[in-house]
């Protein structure tokens, strides 16, 4: 009896285990960023990448079932990186565009900007004309960089490209540049935190809304479906509105 129950036993067990599905764990994809972006994304002194994109994104994972690995990359040519394979998903805080798009799929938007001057304190720049004469700094192939060269033209040698925007901000700190054309996020970032730099920033209703989103390959519709559902889900339980209050306040 005692063998006949053992082996009933050890047959139920065994039908029970291969019944059971077995989950994978999620797939991890490598994310490129540009860590010069304060307060979107930049280096804390760990070396970690951090800020409000890197929060989003981690969020919109967790609820899409993925995992996600930010990787520093350098803007220029953060695009190339995609078509290559060498990064799957770019978050840089990344402006959504019909030239973008292109080359490259967007997810949903998950945040709203716009272009935004800096100025010293003391300039008299009250509206994005009066840039159309004067030495403006941008960051190369950034949509700032676009709209300058709307208003002094594509060969203007007025336009002075730099790496980042932090650097460019250097450089009218510096005096070389008369204004920083940039995301409104990053300027009010900086000029809020750098106190001492008697910087000031003027708001152009003139500037278009922008939004941004998060790039994959061209054609990775699963990847593309797995972020959106991650980022209506963190919209829906209120996951964005605190993460957004994190970084900029109430809306």
């Amino acid at each position: 009896m005692q063998n006949k129950f053992g082996k009933l036993f050890a047959a139920l067990t065994a039908s029970v285990i291969l019944a059971t599905p077995v989950f994978a764990a999620g797939k991890t994809y490598q994310v490129a960023t540009d860590a010069s972006y304060a307060p979107f994304e930049s280096m804390n002194d760990k070396k970690e990448v951090v800020g409000f994109d890197v929060d989003v994104l981690k969020a919109v994972a967790a609820k899409g079932g993925f995992d996600v690995k930010f990787i520093n990359t350098p803007w220029e040519g953060i695009f190339a990186t995609l078509s290559t394979g060498d990064r799957d998903i770019v978050s840089s805080a990344v402006t959504i565009t019909d030239e973008r798009k292109q080359s490259m799929d967007f997810s949903e938007p998950y945040f709203e900007a716009k272009q935004m001057i800096a100025v010293s304190g003391s300039s008299k720049v009250t509206r994005f004309t009066d840039l159309k004469n004067l030495k403006v700094a941008v960051q190369t192939g950034t949509t700032g960089d676009e709209v300058v060269q709307k208003l002094q033209g594509k060969t203007s040698p007025n336009i002075k490209r730099f790496e980042s925007t932090p650097l460019a901000i250097q450089e009218l700190l510096s005096g070389g540049v008369d204004a920083v054309v940039a995301d409104n996020g990053v300027v009010i970032n900086y000029v809020a935190n750098n106190k001492g730099a008697k910087l000031k920033v003027v708001d152009d209703s003139s500037f278009a809304k922008e939004y941004y989103g998060y790039a994959v390959k061209k054609g990775n519709k699963d990847l593309l479906t797995k972020i959106n559902a991650g980022i209506k889900a963190i919209k829906a339980d209120g996951t964005y509105d605190k993460i957004y209050k994190k970084y900029f306040g109430n809306k």
